[in-house]
């Protein structure tokens, strides 16, 4: 894999997208929904931060490879119920 380089210093080459952006979606939407649920499950014990990271793995095991099963089916859904747009536009 080689970098591009940018003023950020570096990039991944495009065909990396379709797995860069569930793989970050994941990681926050599981941490979310986990810490909410482990909050709301056992609240603020000694602990919490561990309890939760458990938790937040366990979540992102099951998020990462739903994300890149379900990405393709909701980008057709959302294309099929949003008109794209005018050409020009963005």
């Amino acid at each position: 894999m080689t970098s591009v380089p940018n003023s950020a210093g570096w990039k991944l080459p495009a065909r990396y997208a379709a797995v860069a952006m569930p793989l970050i979606l994941s990681v926050f939407m599981s941490a979310v929904v986990s810490a909410i649920a482990t909050l709301k499950s056992i609240g603020l014990v000694e602990g919490i931060a561990w309890i939760w990271l458990r938790a937040w793995s366990v979540s992102w095991l099951v998020a990462f490879p739903t994300l890149i099963v379900a990405l393709p089916v909701v980008r057709r859904i959302v294309a099929a119920i949003v008109q794209p747009p005018a050409s020009g536009r963005r």
